[in-house]
């Protein structure tokens, strides 16, 4: 649970995983702690952890805003959505991709009773879909959309499809701004 994280010391952080890790956590100093969470993990996981770890020690430091990444926490809202509404869910993405792994996670805590994550068209595990009737498709943050597109052209030529899109939230109008001193380089670098 301590040890070097990153370019810190070794026992200046703590990895905190699970809820039991929270119950247990006892910090060199409890009156000066701060959290932050990996921007892929599983919406729902993350803030039971956080949640017990804030009720332990009040004074802990949280983000000012939410630290996972708007794509994941979207993306596992729409699977949340769907996964109990369809007989299959296939996740494209890495088997290495955080992300991913808690798409594939989600459907199946969701009620979803078969969930297969897939990196494309080659891995598509056909005994899986015998007999599904409602198939979900979602996929990784940094999927391309053309895998998507392949893995649905593929399903088409098999069977007859018809695609609804479900989404959480609105990605459109997402917005990273440089931070200042980027801004300031990038200005004075372009031709007047």
């Amino acid at each position: 649970m301590l040890g070097t994280l990153g370019q810190l010391t070794a026992g200046a952080v703590a990895l905190v995983e699970t809820i039991e890790q929270a119950e247990t956590f006892a910090p060199k100093d409890s009156a000066n702690l701060a959290l932050v969470t990996q921007t892929t993990l599983s919406v729902d996981d993350t803030a039971a952890v956080v949640a017990t770890l804030q009720a332990r020690f009040p004074a802990i430091i949280s983000p000012h805003k939410e630290d996972i990444c708007y794509a994941t926490t979207n993306r596992q809202l729409a699977v949340k959505k769907v996964a109990p509404m369809v007989d299959a869910m296939i996740v494209v993405g890495s088997p290495n991709s955080s992300n991913s792994q808690r798409l594939r996670e989600v459907a199946v805590n969701e009620g979803c009773p078969r969930a297969m994550l897939i990196d494309g068209v080659s891995d598509l595990d056909w005994q899986m879909l015998d007999g599904v009737a409602r198939l979900g498709i979602t996929a990784g943050a940094s999927v391309p959309e053309l895998l998507i597109e392949q893995i649905l052209d593929t399903l088409a030529e098999k069977y007859a499809l018809s695609v609804d899109s479900v989404s959480a939230a609105s990605e459109d109008g997402i917005f990273f701004q440089l931070p200042r001193s980027l801004r300031y380089e990038n200005a004075r670098a372009e031709p007047t």
